[in-house]
């Protein structure tokens, strides 16, 4: 059983009643879109807030002389929490393009605009997670080769909160991948 439907500006073609189906399914793509997006910004924001604030001081013999450890010291770690407040911006921005979703499931263009955008953000996200899970290991491993010390010893809580913000950062990559996957489900669908 068919009837006339509109398709785009004044068209018609015969489509089968299961489209309010179709509609419902990208409804939810849409639904479960906002909700990822929302999780994403908890990690990247999470990853952030931890590395940005991550500082340790050892005294070293007395008082005067003291041995500090901060993000800022190491370029990585800046670049992994710029890396991650521009794709935390980002996601808080995408957010109402992707509400949209929700209300025009069928909307083709915006959402090929957010696929390309999460695209570029997760290389983004990637190169600065990358960047200082290299850091984070010779900090916790060193290079004998290059007498570059471990100092995870002497900086525990240090390490434990660079360790800990790479967590957030890396969960916000998979559901960047999963959003991306998701989006081109939701085109694949309109074909």
């Amino acid at each position: 059983m068919t009837k006339d439907v509109v398709v785009e500006h004044g068209e018609s073609s015969k489509a089968p009643l299961v489209a309010p189906v179709a509609s419902g399914v990208g409804r939810a793509a849409s639904v479960a879109d906002v909700f990822l997006r929302f999780l994403a910004i908890v990690g990247t924001i999470g990853s952030a807030i931890a590395m940005g604030t991550t500082n340790e001081t050892l005294p070293f013999f007395t008082q005067f002389i003291q041995f500090e450890a901060k993000y800022s010291d190491l370029p990585s770690f800046t670049f992994f929490v710029a890396a991650n407040a521009v794709v935390c911006t980002y996601l808080v921005l995408s957010i109402p393009l992707s509400i949209v979703h929700i209300v025009r499931p069928r909307a083709r263009y915006s959402r090929l605009v957010l696929v390309f955008f999460d695209a570029v953000m997760l290389t983004l996200l990637t190169a600065g997670a990358s960047a200082a899970a290299a850091i984070v290991y010779l900090a916790h491993k060193g290079n004998v080769r290059a007498n570059w010390f471990a100092i995870c010893q002497q900086f525990d809580s240090f390490c434990e909160r660079i360790s800990g913000s790479l967590i957030g950062s890396f969960a916000a990559m998979v559901l960047l991948i999963m959003l991306i996957l998701l989006s081109a489900f939701a085109l694949a669908r309109r074909h």
